[in-house]
C-alpha cells in the first residue's frame, strides 16, 4: 500500500494571495494530483497546518481552496491532523478549522484527539497539535503505543525551524524512541535525526524558504521505504547585480515571470542597464522587484568587519541588555515562538 503525506500545506497562507495561490496550484496541478495518479495512490496522511490563519479566513479564499484542493480530493481517503495554525485557542483542539470548514466531506477523517489506525501492514499513532488539554493523554501514548509510526505536528527541541535556525526549546525526541519511524509536520524546513523525520511543506512560503528543496513524500507500508517527491517550481528568486562582468541587455529573464526577485547589487556602472532590467523584469511579469544596495565601499574600508545577524540573534541580544523583572529566558521562548509563527519575512 502507497500513502501520500503532506503537511504545512497553509492553503489561505499569504493572507489569501491570489499570486502565491497560483504557485500553489500549479504544485497540485503538475506534481501532487499527477504523481498520486501514476503511483495509483488513493490514501493520504495530512499532518496538520491545513490551514493558515487560526481566527478567519474570507470566503473568496475559502471557496478557491475548496473547489480547487478539497473538491479534487473526493476519490482519496484523507487522514488529517490538527496543527496550531488549526486552531482557534492554543491550549485546546475542540474549536478547529478542519472541523468547521470541511464536514461536508465524508472521505476526509480530522484528528482532534490522539487516535491509531492501521495502514497496510503498518500501525500508526496520529497526534494532533499538543497542547495543556492533550499532553497528560500524549504523554502516556508514548509510553504505552505499540505503533510502527508515529504522525504528529510536533515541536522539538534541537531541530531546524529554518536553515541555520534551530529550536531551543520544546520536546524531548527521546520521548518518541518506542517507535521506528516518527514523521512530523510544523516545521517547513526538512531534516532527519535519529528516527525523527521532518517531512517539510510542499512549497515556498517566505524569503527564508530561498533555494530550500519542497515537496512531499510517498510511503511505501509493505517496503518500508519513504520517497520524496520534489516540487520544481520556485516563487522567489535572486540576481546579483554586476555589469562589469554581465550585459544584462543579453539576458534572457523570462523565467522570472510570476516570482519575487530580490536584485542584489554588487557592482552597478551603467545606470541604464540597470533601469532597463528592472523595467524587463516588470514587463515580463514579475510580482514585485525588491532592490538591496550596498552602502559601503569595500574597496575604501578594507579593514571594515561587516557583520550580520539574524532577527532572533538581535532580539535575543536586546533582551539581555536591558533591565527587566521577568524570566528572560521565558522572554525569549516567547519571542522565538511568536516570530516563527508570524513569520511574515519577505
Amino acid at each position: 500500500m502507497k500513502i501520500a503525506l503532506i503537511t504545512d500545506q497553509h492553503l489561505d497562507g499569504r493572507k489569501g494571495s491570489l499570486a502565491f495561490w497560483n504557485y500553489f496550484q500549479k504544485f497540485y496541478d503538475d506534481v501532487f494530483f499527477p504523481t498520486l495518479e501514476k503511483e495509483g495512490i488513493t490514501t493520504i496522511i495530512d499532518l496538520g497546518d491545513t490551514f493558515d490563519n487560526r481566527k478567519s479566513m474570507d470566503f473568496n479564499t475559502f471557496h478557491r481552496v475548496r473547489e480547487n484542493y478539497f473538491d479534487r480530493l473526493k476519490d482519496y481517503k484523507v487522514h488529517m491532523l490538527l496543527g496550531n495554525h488549526c486552531t482557534y485557542y492554543k491550549n485546546t483542539n475542540r474549536i478547529n478549522s478542519p472541523e468547521l470548514l470541511l464536514e461536508q466531506y465524508d472521505n476526509i477523517t480530522i484528528y482532534s484527539t490522539p487516535k491509531h489506525l492501521k495502514l497496510g501492514s503498518k500501525k500508526f499513532l496520529m497526534l494532533p497539535w499538543i497542547n495543556k488539554e492533550n499532553q497528560e493523554e500524549v504523554f502516556g501514548l508514548l509510553e504505552t503505543s505499540e505503533a510502527d509510526i508515529c504522525c504528529g505536528h510536533l515541536e522539538l527541541t534541537g531541530f531546524e525551524v529554518t536553515p541555520g535556525m534551530k529550536m531551543d526549546h520544546g520536546m524531548d525526541p527521546g520521548l518518541f524512541h518506542r517507535f521506528k519511524r516518527v514523521w512530523s509536520g510544523h516545521f517547513h524546513h526538512k531534516s532527519k535525526k535519529g528516527n525523527v523525520q521532518y517531512l517539510g511543506n510542499p512549497y515556498q512560503m517566505y524569503w527564508n524558504d530561498y533555494k530550500d528543496r519542497r515537496g512531499f513524500h510517498i510511503y511505501d507500508t509493505e517496503s518500508d521505504r519513504l520517497k520524496f517527491v520534489e516540487n520544481p517550481y520556485d516563487i522567489f528568486d535572486k540576481i546579483f547585480y554586476d555589469d562589469t562582468s554581465v550585459d544584462y541587455n543579453k539576458q534572457d529573464v523570462s523565467h522570472y515571470k510570476d516570482k519575487f526577485v530580490k536584485l542584489v547589487v554588487d557592482e552597478k556602472r551603467d545606470y541604464q542597464m540597470f533601469e532597463t532590467l528592472v523595467d524587463r523584469l516588470y514587463n515580463v511579469g514579475v510580482h514585485d522587484v525588491k532592490i538591496l544596495e550596498t552602502l559601503v565601499d569595500t574597496e575604501d574600508v578594507d579593514d571594515v568587519e561587516l557583520n550580520t545577524k539574524d532577527t532572533l540573534t538581535l532580539l535575543s541580544e536586546y533582551i539581555d541588555e536591558i533591565d527587566l523583572k521577568v524570566d528572560k529566558t521565558d522572554l525569549k521562548k516567547l519571542m522565538q515562538s511568536l516570530y516563527i509563527e508570524s513569520c511574515g519575512v519577505m
